[in-house]
């Protein structure tokens, strides 16, 4: 079975995390590729997945409200 766009966003978001930089470049290519509610989505696993890492709080600048 084929991974959805989301999965396979939440796996190299995963991957990234260890660079800010890279982390906030992969999470904007994420945004433009994915569907609203899967953006939606993504806006929740984000913010329980960054709750340890303080480091990539700006990232959540890149979700509008």
């Amino acid at each position: 079975m084929a991974k959805s766009m989301l999965e396979y966003s939440k796996t190299v978001l995963k991957k990234v995390s260890f660079d800010v930089k890279l982390f906030c470049k992969e999470l904007k290519k994420a945004l433009q590729l994915l569907l609203p509610e899967e953006v939606e989505e993504l806006r929740l696993w984000l913010q329980q997945f960054i709750t340890d890492k303080p480091e990539l709080q700006t990232s959540l600048m890149y979700l509008k409200p």
